[in-house]
């Protein structure tokens, strides 16, 4: 190449037009929205609840451009066992006005239920509009009543089901009189035929329809989950000598009273073995004397852990006797579901890995500053070995299934890990669909609402902290606003073990009557803990604890 020919300018590229890109959603010919569908929690990440024999109403606001009518129907279908499916079913919905639409599907099943809606441009009905309009006023329809058979045909082709090739000749008849020439009145009478309108709807074109972006979640309880009324005891305390333990034989004597009352569910503070270790004495002394039971929320000796019953109650026989009992007197045994440990529990010793540790290789024991529990050992819920753990402390639930019981009331959920509970009770409740958690909660609403959503069927509520016309106003308007309500269901117990509230001990039996015509008003599940019906109302000074509390003695009613 000569050094002339290297100095030689290049050409300019020749420059393409190119068309502007058009993206997907561009090219999308669906022209209605669906949006703000509910009931939701949370953008369809947590499931509404309801019990078999309820309803779910679902809204939408459903709109398009331009004024073709729509129609829009909501899908629905059970989910019986994870991960199967059947066939969607439908209901119609309604516009209510200002582009709201609605319509409710039946809970006739117990298992999980989703649902969604579908809304599409209901071109036949639009033609319809259209051609009425048309012929009100008078006006020529010939190349409506042509666009009207073509319709009417592609109805035929959708037609489906036992009959469906009887409708689609009538169908294709009704074309070709709609179709041919002359008589515009009579062949505009034929296309507005009130059966081709139901056809049409029955067999709709819902190629371009609009479906919205979630699958939303239904979690279905049988009917105690909403509703009951619950009865807690201590069977230890309902014998005959006040020195020693009552036996589950002795305790189901009386349960009779408790079914004469109305309760439907009986619940029992823990029934398992009691350690002796740092076991607490009266009045939550920090030491025992002896002959004093002890927590029974220290749970764990040498006789056994959570799947074992304390010997001075009786046998695993003795507790499927009283739950036969119970169940003939038309109650449900609700027992306490508390994982933690007394250091003397099998676990400690079989499983050391699933504690918390200090520094110098000793188990930490639980605390709640002021508060020492000495006799309590929390398990670490995070520990290497969590994967056992939680399989373990599910197989304690399974265990008392297999034994009659589907209703359990947790011991402060709140202080153990979300996603613990999100894996049990959904394990649980996969297998067993009947079975009720009822969260004892008392913590921040936010954490008790979170609870809720996780899969809790019940919670504990501030119920006992509001007595005021103006605190009860508040309190019930915050957890009835539609929001909560869809997830939250409140148990109103009136007391607890560990609540004696200043308006009973002050109050006298007039107090604990109107608390109890609240609980059971206010709510559709309501409890009491046993000695309130005896308007039970002494103190220890200054504090809501019970004065010699059936938490650490013998109390015998």
């Amino acid at each position: 190449m000569s050094p002339r020919s290297r100095h030689r300018p290049r050409a300019r590229p020749t420059s393409i037009r190119r068309s502007p890109r058009v993206d997907a959603g561009a090219t999308d010919r669906r022209r209605v929205v669906v949006e703000r569908v509910g009931p939701e929690v949370d953008g369809g990440r947590f499931p509404i609840k309801r019990t078999v024999g309820e309803s779910v109403r679902v809204a939408a606001w459903i709109h398009a451009d331009g004024h073709d009518p729509l129609t829009a129907v909501v899908r629905y279908r059970p989910v019986p066992d994870r991960g199967a499916r059947g066939d969607w079913l439908e209901r119609p919905m309604e516009p209510r006005g200002n582009d709201e639409w609605d319509a409710a599907f039946d809970i006739d099943r117990l298992c999980p239920y989703e649902y969604t809606v579908d809304a599409w441009v209901d071109r036949f009905e639009s033609w319809r509009h259209e051609l009425a309009a048309k012929v009100d006023a008078r006006q020529d329809v010939s190349s409506e009543l042509l666009e009207g058979a073509l319709l009417i045909r592609a109805i035929a082709r959708r037609a489906r089901g036992r009959r469906a090739r009887d409708v689609a000749r009538w169908l294709d008849g009704q074309a070709a009189q709609v179709g041919r020439s002359g008589d515009q009145a009579g062949r505009a009478r034929m296309a507005l035929d009130n059966r081709l309108a139901a056809l049409a709807r029955q067999f709709p074109d819902r190629r371009e329809a609009s479906t919205y972006v979630r699958v939303l979640r239904v979690s279905v309880d049988r009917e105690r989950a909403r509703f009951g009324s619950w009865y807690e005891m201590f069977p230890r305390s309902w014998g005959p000598d006040p020195t020693r333990s009552a036996t589950l034989r002795e305790a189901e004597t009386h349960l009779h009273r408790i079914a004469a009352m109305g309760f439907d569910v009986t619940y029992l503070a823990p029934i398992h073995p009691i350690g002796t270790t740092f076991r607490k004495g009266r009045g939550n002394a920090l030491a025992a004397e002896p002959g004093e039971p002890g927590s029974p929320w220290a749970i764990g000796s040498t006789a056994g852990g959570h799947k074992a019953v304390d010997p001075g109650l009786g046998t695993l026989d003795d507790f499927d006797h009283f739950v036969g009992e119970a169940g003939r007197l038309g109650l449900e045994v609700a027992l306490d579901l508390a994982y933690q440990c007394s250091p003397d529990h099998p676990y400690v010793r079989e499983h050391p890995e699933w504690f918390r540790h200090r520094p110098d290789g000793t188990i930490k024991y639980a605390e709640n500053p002021p508060k020492k529990y000495q006799d309590i050992y929390p398990f670490d819920f995070e520990c290497d070995a969590w994967p056992a753990l939680w399989e373990e402390l599910k197989s304690v639930v399974e265990f008392w299934i297999a034994r009659g019981v589907t209703i359990f009331r947790v011991d402060n959920p709140h202080t153990k890990p979300y996603r613990f509970w999100e894996w049990l009770i959904r394990e649980i409740r996969s297998r067993h669909p009947d079975v009720i958690f009822l969260a004892e909660a008392f913590t921040r609403p936010k954490v008790m609402y979170y609870l809720a959503k996780l899969g809790f069927t019940q919670s504990y509520t501030y119920f006992t902290w509001r007595n005021t016309k103006d605190e009860l106003t508040a309190y019930f308007t915050e957890i009835n606003h539609p929001e909560v309500a869809e997830f939250f269901r409140p148990n109103l117990f009136a007391n607890t073990p560990d609540i004696l509230h200043a308006y009973l001990q002050r109050g006298g039996p007039p107090a604990f009557q109107i608390r109890l015509i609240l609980a059971a008003t206010l709510g559709a599940s309501y409890g009491i803990y046993s000695g309130f019906e005896l308007c039970e109302n002494r103190a220890v000074a200054g504090t809501e604890e019970y004065a010699d509390s059936e938490k650490y003695q013998y109390r015998p009613w």
